[in-house]
């Protein structure tokens, strides 16, 4: 008895350091996902004003630019995926990778080959587990992107976007990230980077507004050749961003559950600590009682 009680105090306290730790981790989460968030929402005039930019310029010019020109057969792809570096964030990993392999599925019905680029020590991982090819690989900043970040990957993109096919290029590039759309939603997306998609009349994020009619210099073809890169720098950065503070968001998720659950534990353990001691006093009393008993027999013999 006293071994089991002895048991369940240690259990205990071992809960209680870990409910310790996941508190922290949680406020960490809780104070880093409000910082990623203003980040985001700081970057979206930006990007929201360069979007309608070089939508302007592919609907409205008649140029003919390679990072706007679909292939006549696209016969391979990139997919850029996005997860985290570390774990202790939930589903949102294995969502993400979830998503990616249905892309992947999809392209390769229609007879397309697939070069994946990582970003994030779980879905590099996941792939060298499986043997499964990877074309490029970034990783250590997936809660904290920087837009040189973005910058190197996006310049990774174009330049295989450009190359031919025969030295490896790819004809199209295709992205999987997640769509933080609040505290407790967090949504994966997969989403075709390169060629750029353009709806007469409409934003290249899809919106449904009219794009103002601009006027280039020195011409619509120079403009393009410089926004272009621009343009996939800023939607790397975008999915980067919103990737980020999802993944903290899952984050603190996860650790208030962690906690709630190391909460509700140590009060389990309380309660049968308290009962064990219980026993372990009446049993004693019991000993105590009887052994009273048996002196008071013999002296009355």
């Amino acid at each position: 008895m006293a071994s089991s009680l002895r048991e369940l105090r240690q259990r205990r306290k071992s809960v209680s350091a870990t409910m310790k730790i996941t508190k922290a981790m949680e406020l960490i989460a809780a104070s880093k996902v409000i910082r990623a968030r203003q980040t985001a929402q700081r970057a979206l005039p930006y990007t929201r004003e360069l979007n309608r930019a070089v939508s302007a310029l592919a609907t409205h010019a008649s140029v003919d630019h390679p990072l706007t020109t679909p292939a006549t057969t696209v016969r391979r792809a990139a997919l850029l995926i996005i997860t985290s570096d570390r774990g202790m964030n939930g589903a949102y990993s294995s969502n993400a990778i979830k998503t990616a392999a249905r892309m992947r599925t999809r392209l390769e019905e229609q007879g397309v080959e697939v070069k994946r680029y990582a970003v994030g020590r779980k879905i590099i991982n996941y792939c060298n587990f499986r043997q499964l090819p990877l074309e490029r690989t970034w990783e250590g900043f997936s809660d904290a992107p920087t837009y040189a970040d973005a910058h190197e990957i996006a310049d990774a993109l174009i330049a295989d976007f450009l190359k031919p096919y025969e030295e490896g290029g790819v004809d199209e590039i295709h992205a999987v990230y997640t769509r933080m759309e609040s505290m407790l939603t967090q949504v994966p997306r997969a989403r075709r980077l390169l060629p750029l998609e353009v709806i007469a009349g409409t934003t290249a994020t899809g919106a449904h507004e009219v794009i103002p009619q601009y006027e280039f210099e020195p011409d619509p073809e120079t403009v393009l050749d410089e926004l272009m890169p621009l343009y996939v720098r800023s939607r790397v950065w975008f999915y980067l961003l919103q990737s980020a503070a999802s993944q903290l968001a899952s984050q603190q998720r996860a650790m208030k559950s962690a906690t709630d659950n190391a909460n509700q534990l140590i009060e389990t353990l309380t309660r049968e600590a308290n009962q064990a001691r219980q026993a372990e006093i009446t049993q004693e009393i019991t000993e105590i009682v009887g052994g009273a008993s048996a002196l008071a027999e013999a002296s009355a013999d």
